[in-house]
């Protein structure tokens, strides 16, 4: 395997967004803070744990998914079925995922592009360093054929991916982490994707559907505490970058479905009044009893969702696939080439 490193983000500039939204959400009625401040070294490892339990039914999923048909997937992003039964005609992919993460599912799409067309080029994209060279390491032991070209950067601010004569671009937005932002932000973020594409080049999408309640619930709040620690870890993060002093046993962890917005949430709920410094921001942050931070969202999808916001977002949505019982959908859209 190539890798190439990209020019990442400043630690700096980091600094400077994480100071920004920290000082906006602490100050708001009520107090939010968005999930992207999650992903820190402990926070992107505690979320690798979440993955693994029991109750986390997201990752598996969607990962049986995956298993089943990233073949037929990636032959229907590189143009099958727009030529000839037996691909002839077909476009190599260059394939991007935003919100990489370890990348752990995206392997079986890799597996799939490299079946088809011998090499490929990978560009991860994610705010947490360490979650890319983790992904990094592992591909580069597990498929040489990947050319890897990780990139440190927000991609909800500023995206643009390479491209080549003969290549589609095919970008990955899988693990449901459409869910974390509201429907009028989600549109307008696969907006700007597709304003980095052109004719031809694609989108998958993996979203979560609606469920029963008790599912929902275990998911976000697992009996061994993880995701507790992963949420409480974002105050742990303003006490190390932010020489703030909370106090992580003087909150409490809660998940709630919001039936009415079809979202999961999580909150850090205050359990007694409290005044908390953040040093960093020459900042106090008073706290009533039971007053909450709202950290996620976590929009759950009925069928034909997806493929309305992939409309909406000027995608043509050319397939979907979903698991046996119903609980995670993968949908493909593609910018429709001005000569079909």
């Amino acid at each position: 395997m190539t890798t190439i490193a990209f020019p990442i983000t400043s630690p700096e500039i980091v600094q400077e967004r994480v100071a920004s939204v920290v000082r906006e959400g602490l100050a708001a009625r009520p107090k939010r803070l968005p999930s992207w401040l999650f992903y820190d070294e402990a926070g992107s490892r505690l979320f690798e744990e979440i993955t693994e339990r029991p109750e986390y039914y997201l990752t598996r999923t969607e990962r049986r998914i995956f298993a089943d048909h990233a073949d037929g997937m990636i032959a229907r992003a590189a143009g099958a079925n727009e030529f000839d039964r037996n691909g002839v005609g077909c476009e190599r992919l260059r394939i991007a995922e935003l919100g990489a993460g370890s990348a752990d599912k995206t392997r079986l799409l890799l597996k799939a592009a490299i079946a088809r067309q011998g090499t490929v080029t990978y560009e991860p994209v994610d705010v947490s360093a360490s979650a890319l060279e983790a992904a990094r390491e592992r591909i580069e032991r597990e498929l040489p054929e990947v050319t890897v070209m990780p990139r440190v950067e927000d991609y909800c601010h500023q995206f643009e991916i390479e491209a080549a004569p003969g290549e589609r671009r095919l970008v990955l937005y899988i693990g449901s982490s459409i869910g974390n932002f509201e429907p009028w932000e989600a549109e307008q973020l696969l907006e700007r994707v597709r304003a980095g594409l052109r004719p031809g080049d694609g989108l998958l999408l993996g979203v979560d559907l609606t469920k029963d309640e008790a599912t929902l619930l275990a998911a976000y709040d697992d009996a061994a505490g993880v995701t507790s620690d992963f949420n409480l870890n974002l105050l742990a993060r303003m006490n190390r970058e932010l020489d703030a002093e909370f106090e992580l046993d003087a909150f409490e962890h809660r998940a709630v479905w919001n039936r009415t917005e079809s979202r999961m949430e999580m909150h850090l709920e205050s359990r007694t009044a409290q005044r908390v410094r953040v040093n960093g921001l020459d900042m106090v942050v008073e706290f009533e009893a039971g007053e909450r931070i709202h950290t996620e969202n976590s929009y759950k999808y009925l069928p034909g969702q997806a493929e309305a916001l992939l409309s909406s977002a000027g995608f043509e949505p050319v397939e979907s696939w979903t698991d046996e019982n119903g609980w995670f959908r993968v949908c493909l859209g593609r910018i429709k080439s001005a000569s079909r």
